[in-house]
């Protein structure tokens, strides 16, 4: 399927994506999250299967699997 982006050539191709997300107070983010994402851009489009499978992982609260550093842009 090509981008949705008029001036972009690129196509989407299923592949696995970093998603992050501010839940709480929190940055969270989620690895190996299966997405459509641009071979020119790297837009990504994620199906609502896995929208609310994201959301159930935020529900569920359990433990990160690692945590990283976070830095303020300032």
């Amino acid at each position: 399927m090509k981008c949705s982006f008029e001036s972009c050539p690129g196509e989407y191709e299923a592949k696995k994506t970093l998603h992050a997300v501010r839940h709480d107070g929190q940055v969270i983010v989620i690895d190996h999250v299966p997405a459509d994402v641009c071979s020119v851009c790297g837009d990504a489009l994620l199906k609502p299967d896995t929208v609310r499978r994201i959301g159930s992982l935020l529900d569920e609260k359990r433990k990160p699997a690692m945590t990283v550093p976070l830095y303020e842009f300032a």
